[in-house]
């Protein structure tokens, strides 16, 4: 069977399903479940994964957006974390660099600070060692003068100088995205919207799960040799669903960040700097905007809609002005803001800001295998290691041959564009291409960048749909990114495309909101949607909106 990632086609996914016997089921759609599911399938295991909301609706859409390489760990004397994360994003980096981008980060020196400039120094080398940081992007030491021409915002009083090093900017939702459909590409089953509401079980062992459509409130089964409990935020609940919720548990912690204009926020360069409380936040600019974050606070409410309260955006206000006194911002000023909660593994007498962010793997008595903690940087190794896992249990049980992993050095979807260092030139000759086209050339390089060697598809949509531009009511420039997150991006609701496939509601809020009607018509003729889906799904757009820049009061 032709494996598919097209919206339109969901049934039909489930239907196959059904047909064949699975090896493995996933379930959590976010990027540490689409990574399992990759490497899964490229070692021959059938596998299917669901996912209650949209993929990466959860903390994988929330992050600060980094694929970093554990800095803040060495001050914590995580020596192994720190050596682990540095190496895999390299990684993650050469098999997606449409969807990651290396940036020069500034540490800010102040008299009275955390961080001193030798101790710094010698920390920044010692992270380069450990991280196996390439000879281009070590670490320097920048004197006074050297901080404030990087960046003339910075706190002049007490300014010292400035470490400077490299980490990598990511779309996390598209890193999630692009992860999952290679996924599908190698032969993996995904849904979203498909809630695991309990587990089916033979002889007290668990052997499938049982699934709600959310869009239809249909149920089916499903059996597996071995599940694998994914589910970030969730994972406990899922084990309470398996009664085996005992010893360590989650404990989650709320991130929020704030996103203001360039011309209200002229940030030239990343920062990331200490606050007076200790803690340490950064600052970075993106696409005509800078944002800023984040809050690090223990969250006891809803995982799947965390607020930005009043004392979120408080905060971040307050770290802005005590870095960037020259700056005079108000709460006018802040476009827009995601907040998104972290899966910590409980320890006690520790703040959210200490916890480790290591993950850990557990069995059940039932055979359930659940993964929980870890960083958006580890995803590929985190799945190498509990595939490893299922692949030895397997090999006692039922005598499956062992297959090493094939994930490191596998680009991505979007990722066949000659490694990082040809990133450049790749866009350069699709600017070329879309210009024969006809295409315009700043948006034909958006796209080579967004959607890196997909952008062909991106091409033959430009097509086939130029002379239904006008009928739609849209431009190409948002009609195709419309059409092929539907068809093979697994786009259900109009939140999936301006939140998880376009990043617009968090970087580009005005835009969401000069297109959101026509996209929303679009949509609902496209699928057929009655009165009460378009009413439903229109309004959950508009809370999504008003919740970016209102602050909510929430019990937690």
């Amino acid at each position: 069977m032709t494996v598919t990632f097209s919206a339109a086609k969901r049934k039909s996914m489930v239907e196959a399903m059904g047909k064949e016997a699975l090896d493995l089921i996933v379930v959590g759609g976010g990027i540490t479940g689409a990574g399992i599911a990759l490497d899964a399938t490229t070692r021959g295991l059938r596998t299917a994964l669901f996912e209650m909301q949209d993929f990466a609706a959860g903390t994988s859409s929330r992050s600060t957006k980094l694929v970093h390489g554990g800095l803040r760990y060495l001050k914590q004397f995580d020596i192994k974390t720190v050596s682990e994360v540095g190496k895999e994003r390299a990684i993650v980096y050469e098999n997606g660099p449409h969807v990651t981008t290396p940036e020069w980060m500034l540490l800010p020196l102040h008299r009275g600070g955390t961080f001193g400039k030798f101790s710094t120094g010698i920390g920044l080398r010692v992270y380069d060692f450990l991280a196996g940081v390439k000879r281009s992007e070590r670490r320097r030491i920048l004197s006074e003068q050297e901080t404030k021409v990087r960046e003339p915002l910075l706190k002049q009083e007490g300014l010292l100088g400035g470490g400077y090093y490299v980490e990598y900017r990511t779309d996390d939702a598209r890193l999630t995205i692009e992860v999952m459909k290679e996924a599908v590409r190698t032969g993996a089953l995904a849904l979203n919207y498909m809630k695991v509401e309990s587990f089916l079980y033979e002889t007290d062992k668990i052997v499938g799960v049982r699934v709600v459509d959310q869009l239809d409130g249909e149920s089916y089964e499903f059996r597996a040799k071995k599940i694998i409990n994914a589910a970030g935020p969730w994972v406990d609940e899922l084990r309470s669903k398996d009664h085996s919720k005992t010893g360590k548990h989650l404990q989650l912690s709320k991130g929020v960040h704030l996103v203001i204009d360039q011309s209200k926020f002229p940030l030239k360069q990343a920062i990331y700097f200490d606050t007076p409380d200790g803690r340490m936040v950064f600052a970075i600019p993106r696409d005509g905007k800078t944002y800023v974050g984040t809050t690090d606070t223990f969250y006891g409410g809803d995982p799947i809609q965390p607020l930005m309260t009043k004392e979120d955006r408080d905060y971040i206000m307050a770290a802005i002005r005590y870095m960037f006194p020259s700056v005079q911002l108000t709460v006018e000023d802040i476009e827009s803001s995601w907040a998104g909660v972290r899966p910590l593994i409980y320890e006690e007498g520790k703040n959210a800001s200490e916890i480790s962010r290591r993950d850990e793997i557990w069995q059940s008595p039932s055979g359930l295998i659940t993964i929980a903690g870890g960083k958006l940087t580890g995803y590929r190794k985190m799945a190498e290691t509990i595939v490893d896992l299922v692949m030895q249990l397997l090999g006692k049980e039922q005598g499956v041959s062992f297959v090493p992993v094939m994930t490191k050095h596998l680009p991505i979807s979007g990722g066949q564009v000659g490694g990082s260092e040809r990133f450049p030139s790749y866009i350069q000759k699709k600017k070329e291409e879309g210009a024969r086209r006809g295409l315009d050339a700043g948006l034909t390089e958006r796209w080579a960048r967004h959607y890196g060697s997909n952008v062909d598809r991106l091409f033959d949509i430009a097509k086939r749909y130029r002379e239904k531009e006008q009928a739609s009511g849209l431009p190409l420039e948002v009609l195709v990114p419309l059409v092929y997150a539907i068809e093979e991006e697994m786009t259900v609701k109009p939140v999936d495309f301006f939140i998880r496939r376009t990043g617009a509601l968090f970087f580009n809020i005005q835009w969401v909101r000069e297109w959101k009607e026509p996209v929303i018509e679009y949509m609902a003729s496209a699928f057929g949607w009655t009165a009460e889906q378009r009413a439903e799904y229109t309004e959950e757009l508009d809370v999504a909106l008003h919740q970016a820049v209102v602050p909510q009061v929430e019990a937690e």
